[in-house]
Parts: structure tokens; sequence; C-alpha cells
């Protein structure tokens, strides 16, 4: 199975900043205009692009697709970069289920002088 190349899709560098793949995102989103032009292509470039965006977006999802990404599209004959000064990022995933929140109540305001 081959892994797609998110960055290219969405036409930014894989050193690219959240800001700059949100801007890349809706600058592709606009010129697709989804909301518009309804057909099986454009349907199918925007669930390409929405994917891409989604996966970008999420430090977790994008640190996992970046392990994937140097192994497929980085060639052999590129030097290894020296890694980052910034010390590494901890992410912690807590696997299970959640107390559901309680419903939101609003009900009407009654408003009485303050005695």
């Amino acid at each position: 199975m081959e892994v797609p190349d998110l960055y290219a899709q969405l036409g930014v560098e894989p050193s690219a900043t959240v800001e700059v793949i949100i801007s890349a995102f809706r600058r592709q989103v606009r010129e697709l205009r989804p909301d518009t032009r309804v057909d099986a292509l454009t349907a199918e470039r925007f669930g390409q692009l929405r994917s891409a965006y989604e996966t970008l977006r999420d430090p977790i999802r994008r640190a996992a697709y970046d392990q994937t990404y140097e192994r497929t599209y980085r060639s052999p004959a590129e030097p290894e970069q020296a890694p980052a000064a910034q010390p590494p990022r901890r992410y912690f995933v807590v696997l299970g289920t959640t107390a559901p929140e309680p419903p939101l109540r609003a009900g009407p305001v009654r408003w009485e002088p303050h005695r």
C-alpha cells in the first residue's frame, strides 16, 4: 500500500508550520469551491485535501505520518539532517472511555432585585 504525499497534496514543504498548512488548505478549498462545484472529481479532490489537512494539523498524527514519510519519500542519497535543538515533545494518549458530560440545561432567566 502506497502512502500518499500529504505535503504535496497541500502544496507545502515538510517543514511547514501549522499556520502555513492551514493557509494552504484554505487557499486550495477556495480554488475548488466544493459548495458550488458538485462533481465526482471535485468531491474526491476535496476529500483528499481534507484528509491531508486533518492529518498534518494534528501534532500526534503528523509525527506518525512523518515517520512513514521519511521512509517512503526520502531518497537514500540525502544526508541526514541534524536533530532539532528543541527538547522532544511528549504526548500522553489516554485510551478508554470517559464519563459522559451532563447535558447542558438552560432555562428561563428570572431577574430579582437585590435586597
